[in-house]
C-alpha cells in the first residue's frame, strides 16, 4: 500500500546525508550492513530514523520472545498496516533468520488461519491490539495469556506497534521501493 501522496524528499546516503543523518546511517550500517532503501528516506529526519532503531533493537534483544515470535509480531502488523515494504523484508527475515516455519509466515502473508497454536495466539492478539489501539477486551487478554505469554509480552507488541507503525507509515508515504534482497519475498495487499 502507498500513499496517495509521495513524499519528494529524496533518499539519504552516506554521501549525501547532514552531519546528524550520517551518524544514524552509520550507525544503521552497522546494525544489519547495509543501508536498507526505507532507511535512506527514514534519515531525512534523523530523529525518526534514531527511534525506529532504537525501539527496533530493543524489541530484538529485551523482548523475551523468540526470533519466530519477534517475526510473527512484525508481520503481523506489517499485515495490518498495509506495508508491501516490511512484509516482504519482514517474511525474508523470517525465511533466513528468524527461522519461523514457512506455513506460519505463508498463513500471514495470505490472511489465513495459522497453523501452530500458540504463533496463531500471538498473531490474533497483536491485531487485536493494532486494531482496537490498544484497547483489546478481557477475554482477548486472557486467550493471550492462557497461549503461555505474559503481561509483560503486551507491551512487548506495544513497542513492536510503535516501531513498525514509525517504518510502515514512512513507507507509504516514500513509495519506498523495494530493495533487491527483498524481491523474491514481494508481497501486495488484495483488495
Amino acid at each position: 500500500m502507498t500513499c496517495e501522496y509521495k513524499l519528494t524528499l529524496s533518499p539519504r546516503s552516506l554521501h549525501n546525508a547532514d552531519p546528524k543523518a550520517k551518524a544514524v546511517l552509520e550507525r544503521a550500517k552497522t546494525q544489519v550492513g547495509f543501508i536498507p532503501n526505507m532507511y535512506a528516506g527514514m534519515a531525512n529526519s534523523p530523529g525518526l530514523l534514531e527511534t525506529y532503531l532504537d525501539g527496533y533493537d530493543r524489541f530484538r534483544k529485551d523482548s523475551g520472545f523468540t526470533p519466530a515470535e519477534q517475526e510473527v509480531v512484525f508481520l503481523t502488523i506489517s499485515r495490518g498496516n498495509g506495508c508491501d515494504y516490511c512484509m516482504a523484508a519482514h517474511s525474508m527475515i523470517a525465511d533466513r533468520m528468524s527461522k519461523v516455519p514457512p506455513p506460519v509466515t505463508e498463513a500471514i502473508r495470505n490472511g489465513r488461519t495459522i497453523p501452530h497454536a500458540k504463533l496463531a495466539a500471538l498473531s490474533t492478539f497483536t491485531d487485536t491490539l493494532l486494531a482496537t489501539r490498544g484497547l483489546p477486551s478481557k477475554a482477548a487478554v486472557q486467550a493471550f495469556l492462557g497461549a503461555g505469554y505474559e503481561e509483560r509480552h503486551v507491551l512487548e507488541i506495544i513497542l513492536a506497534i510503535a516501531v513498525k507503525t514509525l517504518s510502515n507509515y514512512s513507507n507509504h508515504l516514500f513509495h519506498t521501493p523495494l530493495d533487491g534482497m527483498f524481491a523474491s519475498r514481494e508481497w501486495k495487499q488484495s483488495a
